[in-house]
């Protein structure tokens, strides 16, 4: 038989894998007796777990939720897990990174050696937003609210901070919300707009909720039916969600790798040491041919014909910024 503390944390991992445990199954699991089980969750109770006991046929145990959090037990992976993702939410945008940051820290003194090893191995850089980037700090309670109402399908009512520089008195928006996302640093609201009658993403830092909320309301499908890739297209410019309006491959000459790390969502295929080809998205096709003349090397347009004649209209725009005809007072840069 496993000696007392052992045989504890076996029984409170069984306890978590699964909802109801019969109390002959646990006594089998763990090699002890009926008794045996019986006095081990009166021991995990005096440690504040709160295991409840069910009868029938097949009477057993119910590890439920308490009113404090008592110690919790992790398997190694999860502990891994667990210290990697506080290390990476400094830079979520969410307002608790001191508090991810004192969690971490408890975390890691209660690890065993052979984790902390591998914690300390994998350590994360979190870079910090720029100042621009500081002014969308979301409170937990925001965020909070909004995960709230889009738990419970209830129409959100709130204040939307105008942009900079407007001045103009807007009435509070009323909103069915359907996700909260994070991209680049910022959270975000995917919600539908009564008032608009139209799909909208609005900055959470830029949200006040008001309470109470509105009626339950039935779930829309987002356009498309990826949350993310609607998000992506609203960033791109896209009236859609999903891929670009405009799409363009090309052959550049030079090497694959140095065109990958610079090639945003596009795909890059090595045709040789000195050529490779390129597929990529824009919002317009003058956008797209900008995009691709970034890249020092010679293009070969493969398709289609609206992407040839955006390179034309920029090369004639560029030919003209180049010519010696300059109006008068305009300054010519030496290379």
């Amino acid at each position: 038989m496993p000696k007392t503390s052992a045989r504890l944390l076996a029984l409170l991992s069984l306890l978590q894998a699964r909802r109801d445990w019969p109390g002959a199954l646990l006594a089998e699991r763990l090699d002890v007796s009926s008794r045996t089980v019986r006095r081990d969750v009166g021991r995990l109770r005096e440690l504040g777990y709160p295991i409840a006991a069910f009868k029938g046929p097949e009477g057993g145990y119910r590890l439920e939720a308490g009113a404090e959090l008592p110690p919790l037990l992790f398997d190694d992976e999860q502990a891994v897990a667990l210290a990697l993702a506080l290390q990476v939410v400094t830079t979520s945008g969410a307002g608790v990174e001191e508090a991810a940051a004192r969690a971490l820290n408890t975390v890691r003194q209660v690890m065993p050696a052979r984790l902390r090893h591998r914690v300390d191995a994998l350590k994360v850089t979190a870079v910090e937003r720029t100042a621009t980037g500081q002014g969308a700090q979301v409170g937990s309670g925001t965020l909070t609210a909004l995960g709230s109402a889009v738990h419970a399908r209830e129409v959100l009512r709130f204040d939307y901070a105008a942009p900079v520089g407007d001045r103009a008195d807007h009435p509070p928006r009323r909103a069915e919300p359907h996700h909260l996302v994070t991209c680049a640093g910022r959270w975000y609201l995917v919600a539908w707009d009564l008032d608009r009658d139209d799909w909208r993403t609005f900055r959470a830092d830029r949200i006040t909720p008001r309470v109470p909320t509105g009626p339950r309301f039935s779930a829309r499908e987002v356009p498309g039916g990826d949350v993310a890739a609607f998000v992506a297209g609203r960033f791109r410019g896209a009236g859609t969600p999903g891929d670009h309006p405009c799409r363009g491959e090309v052959i550049l000459h030079t090497a694959a790798a140095s065109v990958a790390p610079y090639a945003l969502d596009g795909i890059v295929e090595e045709l040789g040491p000195d050529r490779c080809r390129l597929a990529l998205g824009a919002w317009s096709w003058h956008g797209l041919a900008a995009t691709i003349g970034r890249f020092d090397a010679a293009i070969e347009v493969v398709g289609p014909a609206e992407l040839t004649a955006a390179f034309a209209h920029l090369a004639r725009r560029y030919a003209d910024a180049a010519s010696a005809d300059r109006p008068t007072g305009t300054a010519s840069v030496s290379p």
